[in-house]
Order: structure tokens, then C-alpha cells, then sequence
């Protein structure tokens, strides 16, 4: 059963505000996507979580401030338009599903990404920092590597199963 419309329309607004695209169904998020198959796209799958407060959106408003930015920006809301967010999810294959999540697509594919337990107990201003690192790395003229990942406190996952062009931080 969604959340509340009443309860996530500020939440939908701290992203909308940023110029970030509301996905609101299924058809919308596959628009999307065909519209973007030649760019990049930022995508936010948003939450009720007060990771996704504290961090994860504050982060992404951080990140826009700079001058090296996906092509376009779009968000799914998990716990409210859930055939928007089950069709955002099919573009993750191979991804388990958490949210928030934060995603950066190129041409179609997933080039990085920040699940929850990536967003979870960092502060907005790292993950804008990672952010703006993929950003630099696959948006824009001036291309490059994949960024490094972030310093975590636990030991890298030990994840082999996803296809050599996925950047992960991993």
C-alpha cells in the first residue's frame, strides 16, 4: 500500500524543485529512458527514510551545483508510485533493489551507483563528492576513468556477477 500522498509530496519536492523529472508510472519511467538512450541521466529512486532526508536528496542538490552534469535527471518515489519504481528497477538488472538509491546512466546503461547502504550513515557532502566524481567521469566533454569508490568501513563486497561496463562503488 503507497505512503500518503499528503506525507512524500515535500519529499517529492526537495528533487522537483532541483529540476529533477517526476516518474510517476511505468510509461513515463520507459520515456524516459528513450529519451536519454544517447545521454546521460541521473536517476534518484527517492524514499521515506531519513537516510534518504538527511542524505541522499541533500546530496544530489549538492551535486547539481556543478558544472559537469548528467544530460538529464529524473526520480522514482519507492513506497508511492510503485509501477514506476518496479519499471525504473528493470533498467538495474543484476541490482538489488534498495532505496534510496541514486543511479547514473550512460546510453542506457548503468555506469554508477549509490545504493542504500552507500548513502546510509555518510554525509551529504561525500556522496555529492561521489557524485560529482561520476559525473566528471562520464558526463560532459572531458570523459575519463571511472571514479575511485568511496572509503568504506567495511571490506568491498564481494559482487563479480555484474557486467564489465557497470561502474560500481563497490
Amino acid at each position: 500500500m503507497p505512503y500518503p500522498e499528503s506525507l512524500v509530496a515535500p519529499m517529492r519536492a526537495e528533487l522537483t524543485r532541483l529540476g529533477v523529472e517526476e516518474l510517476r508510472d511505468a510509461a513515463a519511467v520507459d520515456a524516459a529512458f528513450e529519451a536519454a538512450e544517447d545521454q546521460t541521466m541521473l536517476l534518484v529512486i527517492n524514499s521515506v527514510c531519513g537516510c534518504a532526508a538527511a542524505n541522499a536528496r541533500p546530496a544530489v542538490a549538492l551535486s547539481l551545483q556543478s558544472p559537469v552534469r548528467p544530460d538529464r535527471l529524473a526520480t522514482v518515489f519507492a513506497g508511492q508510485d510503485l509501477d514506476a519504481t518496479a519499471q525504473a528497477r528493470q533498467y538495474l538488472a543484476g541490482i538489488p533493489p534498495s532505496s534510496p538509491f541514486i543511479a547514473l546512466f550512460k546510453a542506457g546503461d548503468p555506469v554508477f551507483v549509490l545504493e542504500r547502504r552507500h548513502i546510509e550513515g555518510r554525509s551529504a557532502s561525500a556522496i555529492a563528492m561521489d557524485l560529482v566524481k561520476a559525473y566528471q567521469a562520464f558526463c560532459g566533454e572531458d570523459e575519463g576513468e571511472a571514479p575511485a569508490p568511496p572509503v568504506e568501513s567495511e571490506a568491498p563486497s564481494a559482487e563479480t556477477h555484474l557486467p564489465p561496463t557497470f561502474r560500481s562503488i563497490l
